[in-house]
């Protein structure tokens, strides 16, 4: 039977329910969570859900009633319900969502079921479920219809659920340690704190361009100019860039900031979060991940940035030509580039980022790609900072702060020489509050949809973003 069929039946179900005098778009219903309900309960007992099935017997059915909390069985009897209900029941289909009142009891095979004494209809379907055996396995639909998604698939609602006590366990966290929750601006008159393409807006009442943040950095380290000595930001950042499994235009970061700390508060911090995080919600310090099982018990690995070139026999990273040899004894392609941090960047994705699996933290960068980090105490050319990556992907990134206003201008100027995504302009404003004195501090960024993914085995960014970023329909 066609789809258009199907919804002239369910119009037609509109008009007889319309023809009893009911609404088939309900009121307030009083209810409880299905999950809440016990053998043991006795009385009356009122929940609403979506029906997932119905199995019509003659003058009976059940039917599997769904709410956010779980599903339950319900039976529903001619005997029981009267004439007028039971006709009314005959009207509903799979699909409706509807209020029902009765009691409890347990069938012989041992499932809890709710004798149905009472039910009103909440909100009628039109259209037709996904078949319920194969459940909504096409992918795009599973994410242009995440709705479909939600109610048809049990493990989709439960890795947002997930995602949800993920962040609320983050917030705990920092707030049991001193940190204030602040919120930063989401349009930036100059884009900064990361290297990236923004998206790009007009104001037209003060008619000027305006930036979709790409990180609230440098607002949140203001705040640490204005005495606010712990502070994080569970923030929306919008890079306009490509699309992938790993990356979506519009995604999530925690960024911290901890005045009179450095980078080793921080990768302190970060094992602590992490690890508490696995114990409340997980129980665990194992992670299934694809084909792999991430180990995160303490101590997390180290490795310097250094001496990841040395496996390839590369041991001065400024020698091109030596990486450029690399490239071609291990048949890579260099992708046109010719910088050298360019280079090594892609190096390290292709051949030694993907074999990082359990935690491990690379330390000590050059200052030319860290322009807003503390030097390395005796040696100016590498800085105090780290990253993070878990089952072969960047989960965080965090340095000590560079507090000192001239070296801060100074990188700035430096870095309007080379190539970059984003109008090439000093924030002068972020310039003159360091002036002011900023405390030596720690910071922090973690992906928190890179980390939901890894926590709830998921393979792409878009099964942990409830509405990722899509290229429209043809």
């Amino acid at each position: 039977m066609s789809e258009d069929v199907l919804k002239n039946d369910k119009k037609n179900k509109i008009e007889w329910w319309k023809s009893q005098g009911i609404e088939p778009y309900g009121r307030k219903f009083t209810r409880e969570p299905v999950a809440s309900l016990t053998p043991d309960r006795k009385g009356i007992v009122s929940i609403a859900g979506r029906i997932m099935t119905i199995r019509r017997h003659g003058k009976a059915a059940f039917c599997d009633v769904m709410d956010q909390s779980g599903k339950i069985q319900v039976y529903f009897k001619k005997d029981i319900l009267g004439e007028i209900l039971f006709e009314r029941f005959k009207n509903l289909d799979v699909g409706d969502i509807a209020g029902l009142k009765g009691e409890l009891f347990v069938t012989h095979t041992g499932q809890l079921t709710l004798l149905v004494k009472d039910f009103v209809l909440l909100s009628k379907i039109i259209r037709t479920l996904p078949e319920k055996w194969h459940g909504l396995k096409d992918v795009e639909i599973r994410y242009r219809k995440r709705y479909l998604d939600l109610i048809m698939n049990p493990e989709s609602q439960k890795v947002f659920s997930l995602r949800i006590k993920i962040l609320n366990a983050i917030r705990n966290f920092l707030n049991n340690l001193g940190y204030f929750e602040v919120e930063t601006p989401m349009m930036h008159p100059i884009p900064g704190g990361a290297e990236a393409r923004p998206f790009i807006t007009h104001h037209n009442a003060l008619d000027m361009d305006l930036y979709l943040r790409i990180a609230p950095e440098l607002y949140l380290k203001r705040l640490l100019v204005g005495g606010m000595e712990k502070v994080y930001e569970i923030n929306r950042s919008f890079r306009n860039e490509g699309i992938s499994t790993l990356h979506n235009p519009e995604f999530t970061m925690l960024e911290l900031y901890s005045a009179y700390g450095d980078y080793q508060e921080m990768m302190d911090l970060t094992q602590d979060l992490i690890s508490c995080v696995l114990r409340e919600i997980f129980d665990s310090q194992e992670i299934d991940f694809g084909d792999t099982r991430i180990n995160f018990g303490l101590p997390w690995k180290k490795i310097y940035w250094e001496d990841c070139w040395k496996r390839f026999g590369i041991e001065n990273w400024r020698d091109k030509n030596k990486i450029k040899q690399v490239f071609s004894d291990l048949h890579l392609d260099t992708e046109g580039k010719e910088d050298t941090f360019e280079l090594l960047d892609l190096l390290f994705k292709r051949k030694i980022e993907p074999e990082l699996i359990d935690p491990t933290f690379i330390i000590k960068f050059p200052v030319e790609i860290s322009p807003l980090s503390k030097s390395w105490p005796g040696d100016p050319s590498m800085v105090e900072r780290f990253e993070l990556y878990v089952g072969g992907l960047e989960v965080a990134n965090a340095y000590s702060e560079l507090n000192d206003p001239i070296e801060q201008n100074e990188r700035f100027i430096k870095e309007l020489e080379g190539p970059s995504e984003r109008p090439k302009v000093i924030d002068q404003d972020y310039i003159e509050a360091l002036e002011y004195g900023m405390p030596p501090a720690g910071g922090l960024g973690i992906g928190i949809d890179r980390l939901v993914m890894i926590l709830t085995g998921s393979l792409s960014i878009r099964d942990v973003i409830l509405f990722p970023v899509l290229r429209p329909k043809q």
